[in-house]
């Protein structure tokens, strides 16, 4: 994702090296829409780890409107303003003159303040201010507080001897809403620290003034076009770098800065670098910027900035160069770093992304399985985590929070794009992303001009397509009533099939495949629904025998909780669930994920509440979700619980255990499995199951990210198996009419 403040992506174009710039230099970049805008800044800045100390020059530029007016201007509240003064030359001599400044009123966020400068009365369109501040920059990172959504620890930026991170929403530098600037910055570090920015940078060694403990001076600068704010990071880094030419021949600057117990990943993250230039640089043009960067962040992260990615330690150990891990954040680099999306209008950047990635790399290379795959986890995490009297627009989507927003402005806005490009084709869809990245690069877009393009790529008129689903909340859902045939009159051999629908969740306008099973064979229709039609009515070439509603998953539908597939999240998001401990005292690892489930449920007890089983219980409750954490000395009672839920499909015993008709034996095995429920339709029954606590450990800290699959397999906290088992998908048999 990319990071801002109140602005989600920035952008950077690469300038020579500077400081302090001179005055006269021109502006390059977008009009500002406020009547004053920072221009360009021009920061010194040193930073001492041990202390959290932070101290900074900042000689900005300010495009001023009005003859005298008072700049509101943010700063982090933990930094001292010791002046700001304005800079003048008269001839060659340049002047400094303090200008007044106070403490503003508007809301800012708890860890900024406003701050109001006061101009004397001047003509001139563009001035110098010149600020001098220090402070502490230390708001350790803290765990998220989600249990079951993956989110990068938090924090406002920090200083420390772990590492230096500092964004826009740190307020390290004084900033003005809506300001677009170019960024010099100059950064002195104690020997050994490297710093890592937006743009083009270098480093060298000062041991002229060396530091208190007799150490050099690391200077490094760094320098960065327009963009919409700047992220500061710096560790101990190890540094590679490779060159990468596309086909065209454009010339782009790779790099790693990594921790050195990691350095040793370099290639392989260099390597699925160049794997994703080489697939999207096609796709989507040139690459924006003149070098791109791997960064190890100190805690958990995956943001993209202009030229670089921070992704946590944690994710490079575990070889984070997925689709949707490494190729999301260099799509990033085009759509949210190049191409900047308008907060006020609508994210339609991780929409965007998420279907290029995400989803569309498995299309790229002919996976065919794992796109399907992506659908359907699209799909079911929007109708999981966003019921209808939660839902939102697209429109609406900013960032993400918590599992709804994801659901909304990543999984179904993906969607959304699927169903453009099913609506308007593949040719004018590529055609419309390319264009949009080319016409808006180094400006805002929002979903008016994402609308305007694609009509005029298409050539079809598309205001219905974004009302409906770019700006009303909600999604069809659709099953089937009945499913008749006759012999065809017109065609001999063929058959007219009627299939009447129900329909829910409003008046929409989509594609709905429907899978046609005709004596062995099975093909796929794509109906064009009009909003309210229910009745279809087809002729095909054979006598059917059964219809489906899209068991390829390529319709954006609500769908209902018994029609998915068994997994983790349908207890995660049953209204009513239990846990049922099965493990004895000493089975630490089990005791902690109770835990955490309770504490995670204390946050809000006026959402969905846990209720914790007695270990003596003969049989399930009659209603909800239940999750089963057991051990193997309790396999007989596991058994006895799972039976009615999973019959052959799962079975366990003292010395292993059996996943659809696969035995798995030895303490070091456990196993996370989920059955639907058939008294108590649209809930499961979830096992964790391990042989041995030991086994489980690294299984049960990690559960929640293992909530897509029917039944995961580990071998000492390791995956070995998934399976996916397939739920009712709208069949419907086809009843032979002859009166017809």
């Amino acid at each position: 994702m990319p990071v801002g403040s109140s602005r989600l992506s920035y952008i950077t174009c690469l300038i020579g090296l500077s400081l302090f710039l001179p005055l006269s230099q021109g502006w390059a970049g977008e009009l500002p829409s406020s009547p004053s805008t920072i221009v360009r800044h021009a920061l010194r800045a040193s930073i001492d780890p041990d202390q959290h100390q932070l101290t900074v020059i900042d000689r900005m530029v300010v495009r001023v409107g009005g003859s005298q007016p008072t700049l509101d201007f943010t700063l982090a509240k933990s930094l001292r303003l010791e002046t700001v003064a304005l800079v003048t030359r008269v001839g060659t001599e340049e002047r400094l003159t303090p200008v007044p400044t106070s403490l503003g009123d508007a809301a800012i966020d708890s860890h900024l303040r406003s701050l109001l400068v006061s101009l004397p009365d001047q003509r001139h369109e563009e001035v110098t201010l010149e600020w001098r501040y220090r402070g502490a920059i230390d708001d350790l990172p803290r765990e998220p507080r989600h249990l079951r959504f993956v989110t990068p620890s938090e924090t406002s930026g920090h200083i420390g001897p772990e590492g230096v991170y500092m964004s826009s929403e740190t307020g390290w530098y004084p900033d003005l809403t809506g300001s677009l600037a170019s960024y010099a910055l100059t950064v002195e570090m104690p020997s050994g620290w490297t710093t890592v920015s937006q743009g083009h940078g270098g480093t060298e060694q000062d041991c002229s003034q060396p530091r208190s403990d007799g150490s050099c001076v690391s200077l490094q600068t760094w320098t960065s076009g327009v963009t919409e704010a700047l992220t500061l990071v710096a560790n101990r880094f190890m540094v590679k770098t490779r060159d990468w030419k596309s086909a065209t021949g454009q010339a782009v600057q790779l790099a790693t800065y990594l921790f050195p117990d990691d350095a040793a990943l370099a290639d392989e993250y260099l390597d699925a670098t160049v794997k994703y230039l080489d697939a999207y640089v096609p796709l989507l043009g040139p690459f924006p910027f003149e070098q791109f960067a791997v960064v190890e962040n100190f805690f958990a992260s995956g943001l993209g900035m202009p030229s670089f990615t921070l992704l946590g330690s944690g994710s490079i150990k575990r070889h984070y160069t997925q689709p949707y891990a490494l190729g999301h954040e260099i799509v990033h680099s085009w759509i949210g770093n190049a191409v900047w999306n308008r907060p006020e209008s609508g994210n339609w950047v991780e929409g965007l992304t998420t279907y290029l990635t995400n989803y569309y790399w498995h299309e790229l290379i002919h996976d065919d399985r794992q796109a399907r795959e992506q659908r359907r986890l699209m799909l079911q995490g929007y109708s999981l985590y966003v019921t209808p009297q939660q839902d939102y627009p697209i429109a609406e989507f900013q960032r993400k929070s918590d599992e709804k927003d994801n659901a909304i402005g990543y999984q179904k806005a993906a969607m959304v794009f699927h169903q453009l490009r099913m609506e308007i084709g593949d040719e004018a869809f590529w055609r419309a992303v390319k264009q949009l990245i080319a016409e808006y690069s180094g400006r805002h877009a929002d979903w008016r001009d994402l609308e305007r393009i694609f009509t005029q790529s298409s050539g079809r008129e598309l205001r219905w397509f974004f009302e409906q689903w770019i700006e009303r909340p909600g999604a069809p859902a659709v099953a089937i009533v009945e499913a008749a045939a006759s012999p065809s009159q017109q065609q001999p051999g063929a058959y007219t099939l009627r299939v009447r629908l129900t329909r829910e969740g409003g008046a929409f306008r989509f594609i709905l495949p429907l899978a046609i099973a005709m004596n062995g064979s099975t093909t796929s229709v794509p109906v064009a629904l009009a909003a309210e039609q229910r009745d279809i009515e087809l002729v095909v070439p054979a006598e059917p025998l059964n219809v489906s509603i899209d068991p390829e998953f390529m319709s954006l539908q609500r769908l209902k909780r018994e029609q998915m597939a068994p997994v983790l999240n349908l207890f995660v998001t049953d209204q009513r669930k239990a846990v049922l401990p099965l493990f004895p005292d000493s089975a630490t690892p089990f005791k902690e994920l109770v835990a955490r489930i309770k504490a995670q449920d204390a946050q809000d007890p006026t959402k969905r509440t846990t209720a914790i089983l007695p270990m003596d219980i003969v049989a399930l409750p009659p209603s909800g979700s239940v999750l089963v954490v057991a051990t193997a000395d309790r396999h007989a009672q596991v058994q006895s619980l799972l039976a009615k839920a999973c019959g052959d499909l799962a079975t366990v015993g003292p010395d292993g255990f059996r996943i659809a008709g696969t035995a798995y034996e030895g303490r070091r095995m456990a196993v996370l499995l989920s059955c639907h429920r058939p008294e108590a339709p649209g809930s499961v029954v979830t096992l964790l199951y391990a042989m041995d606590p030991a086994a489980a450990a690294k299984v049960a800290r990690l559960l929640f990210f293992y909530g897509w699959q029917s039944a995961v397999v580990f071998d000492e906290g390791t995956v070995t198996q998934r399976d996916m088992w397939q739920a009712f998908q709208g069949m419907k048999e086809v009843r032979r009419d002859e009166q017809r």
